[in-house]
This record gives structure tokens, sequence and C-alpha cells, in this order.
């Protein structure tokens, strides 16, 4: 089996900072460390943080007055820092600057007095904290239907942000939508769809050609992962998204002599190591790793709290 590695993959910035946030929230406090929803959407990630005294949950209710609390990379609205606030809880921010930055624009159409279009997963963490910074003013689509039955009352105070995990086609095709039902709709000047989504559907976008098959591994619950599961499966790959290689069957293998891997941007390369190892216990296998684009983006820690 020939076994084609996609670089990048794995871990963004924006994780990377949320879980070293949570781990020196641990070192310096000590456990409890509570955090507000998921720290990132990945279960061995969630579990191993658990494991060393971190405790998640999905109401500021649940968190003691005065105790340490911890927002997701995934962002909040702002009812939930003034919540926090009200029950004297130290208040650590590990929201993704890069997810921060399309709450500053929320905020600033709204203030502005527009209407503001949300492209985003309805259920989504971001999501939910984005359209808070709307103040009630904001819309959440999903699709491309959407886009066509949307009514806005003024189109001429008008503009849409996206999510940062988002399929960078669906999107576009969602946006090109809204751009001809509304011409003047504005948005802000770059895209608000993050670096490490953009560089790893680029990578899969490139090196899926080359393979039979491609298994992503991600979580589920993680955006990111499902659209570059999404990207593979539209070139009409057989594609798998696996959590690990315990959810990997040797005869699904059978059929192909080259295999794509990458991982979703909240995954441990640990998860990615141990399918490759998978594949080359159940027949001979090469490895090639291929640079698609370099990243060298690094997050500064959010302030601890005294």
């Amino acid at each position: 089996m020939r076994i084609v590695v996609a670089k990048p993959r794995g871990f963004c910035a924006g994780v990377e900072r949320a879980i070293k946030t949570v781990e020196l929230a641990l070192e310096k406090f000590g456990k409890p460390v509570y955090i507000l929803n998921p720290i990132v959407h990945n279960r061995h990630v969630v579990n191993s943080l658990a494991e060393r005294g971190a405790i998640f949950v999905r109401s500021i209710e649940e968190v003691p007055e005065g105790a340490i609390l911890l927002f997701s990379a995934h962002g909040v609205p702002p009812e939930n820092i003034t919540k926090a606030q009200s029950r004297r809880l130290k208040i650590i921010d590990a929201t993704c600057p890069l997810v921060e930055r399309v709450h500053i624009y929320a905020r600033r159409y709204t203030d502005k007095g527009y209407t503001v279009i949300l492209i985003g997963d309805a259920d989504h963490d971001e999501t939910k904290g984005t359209l808070g910074w709307t103040y009630g003013k904001g819309i959440l689509i999903s699709t491309k239907k959407e886009a066509e039955k949307i009514h806005i009352d003024n189109p001429e105070k008008l503009a849409y942000i996206t999510q940062t995990t988002l399929s960078i086609d669906d999107s576009k095709e969602i946006i090109e939508i809204l751009k001809k039902r509304f011409p003047n709709i504005e948005s802000p000047a770059s895209s608000n769809i993050c670096y490490a989504t953009t560089n790893r559907q680029k990578a899969v976008k490139e090196l899926v050609n080359s393979v039979d098959a491609v298994i992503v591994v991600g979580d589920k619950e993680s955006a990111n992962s499902k659209r570059l599961a999404e990207i593979a499966r539209k070139t009409g790959k057989p594609t798998l998204l696996v959590l690990d290689a315990s959810e990997l069957n040797p005869d699904w293998f059978k059929n192909f002599n080259s295999i794509l891997i990458t991982s979703g941007a909240s995954v441990p390369e640990d998860f990615v190591q141990q399918v490759i190892e998978f594949i080359k216990s159940i027949e001979p296998s090469s490895v090639e790793e291929i640079t698609v684009i370099k990243e060298e983006i690094h997050f500064k820690l959010p302030e601890m709290p005294t």
C-alpha cells in the first residue's frame, strides 16, 4: 500500500493555543478548571484534559461562584461573559484569535445598523457565539436554498460574515447567491475562513487524484474534519472519517493500492500515526509525506487572571 500523508494536517495554531491554555491554567491554579463547552471538537483531547482536572460544562450556572472558567476556542456570546462576571468567576478566554476577529466584524456591522448574515452550521458552538455579537440583528443561513429564500427588510444595510471552518467551495456558492440577490451587500475585506481550514482543504484537493481512497482522522463533531471528508467524497474517491484506528476494518482496504491520510485541525498527531501503523500491520506499505503549503503561524497565549 502506498500511503500519502498530507501536510499540513492536524493541530492549527488556535487549537494548540487553547490546549496549552488549559494546561497552563491547571498548572497555575490546580484542579478543577471549568471549561464552557468542549475546548475543541475532539473526544480524545477532551478526555485527556478531563483526566487531568478539567471539568467541561454546558452552562455557566454549573460553575461554582468564584471558580476558574475557561472559554473554548470556538468563542462565546457576550451574555456568557456577563453571566460569568456576575458569578465572580475568574475568566480565561481561549477563543481563537481568528474567531475573535469574526466577532469584531459582527459587532462592528451591528453597531452601524446593518443586518448581518452569518453563513455557518446551525448547531456549532462557534456560530452560537458569533450570532450573539450581532445582538439579535443576525440571521444564520447554512445552505444555498436558504440564501435564495432569505428576506431582508433593508438590503442597503446588509453584510455577511462566515464561520471559520466552512468548506471554501460551499461558502463561495452561497456568497455568490447573496451577492446576486443583494448587490450592495458588504463583507470583510478578506475571507473569514481560517488559514488552517483553507490549507487542509487545499492539500486534499491537490493530492486526492493521486490515490485510490482517503482517510480523514477526526471527530464527527468537528466541522473542519467533516468538510475534509466531504471534499474528498465529491471527487468520487471512497472516503472514511474516523476518530482513530479502532474504527478501521481491514476489509475496506482490499481493493486499494494507495491511500491519502489527513486530519482535522483538532486531531493530535498520535492518532494519525496509529492509522498509518494499522495499515502497515495488515499489508506491506510505503509512507510518503507531501507538503502542499507550509504553516508557521503561532498565537500568543491569553492572559491569566490573578
